[in-house]
């Protein structure tokens, strides 16, 4: 399947959704505290999905078995909520996609349970810029290396790495669609960016390597020489001269 151009009134549903989602992500990380366990923030997201009238799209999805993805520490993407207990200085990344009126919404945050050392700080600090670097060359006429290329130099010129397993993706009535958004790349490669296209863009990046392991599981995924990693994540459509963020309240 080819990349998928939305019409108005799709991106204005998936809009919606994207409202549902940040509003849902913002209730959960001021619920994140020393001494809770990870399978409350699912109960959370699940309830509160119900409440908006909106269905989790993770659960089930390839059997996986929570409303929400929940990653702490060394874990970069794909953590199951369950009994872990969250502690004061750790790092979680909560990533979170609802279905409303048949079309997603998809985002991540990584937030600090109580206070966390300037290290992790400064972690949480350049992914989120590396998400907004990854934004701002979102625009009719680029092309989708640009986004790669700019998520990788923010966070690279920091000293951190990239994961290069894992990658954003198209979106819309499908979770992933095409095309594939590595966080790293060169700029004026692949697609040129049009109207109506609808992306995931989802840094993770790392203190140390890039290389990942997965877990007993075979879903978390952590980072091979045990460093922190953070992942940020918005979904966008491309509008007119600025790209739009539509996972925001």
């Amino acid at each position: 399947m080819g990349i998928i151009i939305k019409s108005d009134r799709e991106i204005a549903v998936m809009r919606q959704a994207g409202r549902i989602v940040a509003t849902i992500l913002g209730i959960l990380s001021e619920q994140v505290r020393p001494g809770m366990k990870t399978r409350g923030l699912d109960i959370i997201a699940g309830r509160e999905s119900a409440r908006l009238g909106a269905k989790p799209s993770f659960k089930g999805y390839r059997g996986f078995p929570a409303n929400l993805c929940v990653s702490v520490n060394d874990e970069i993407v794909h953590g199951i909520p369950g009994e872990r207990v969250l502690n004061e200085g750790d790092i979680v990344s909560l990533d979170f996609g609802v279905i409303f009126d048949g079309f997603q919404g998809d985002a991540a945050v990584t937030v600090a349970v109580g206070e966390i050392s300037p290290q992790a700080r400064q972690l949480l600090e350049t992914t989120q810029a590396a998400l907004n670097a990854g934004i701002a060359a979102a625009y009719p006429g680029a092309r989708l290396g640009d986004i790669s290329a700019a998520i990788q130099n923010c966070a690279e010129s920091k000293g951190y790495s990239v994961i290069r397993e894992y990658t954003g993706h198209g979106i819309g009535r499908e979770m992933h669609e095409e095309p594939r958004i590595p966080n790293f790349g060169q700029p004026g490669t692949g697609p040129v960016l049009k109207k109506g296209m609808t992306l995931a863009l989802e840094p993770m990046v790392n203190i140390g390597d890039w290389h990942t392991r997965l877990g007993n599981d075979h879903w978390v995924v952590f980072t091979d020489d045990g460093s922190l990693s953070a992942h940020f994540e918005h979904t966008i459509a491309i509008t007119g001269a600025e790209p739009e963020v539509l996972t925001i309240v």
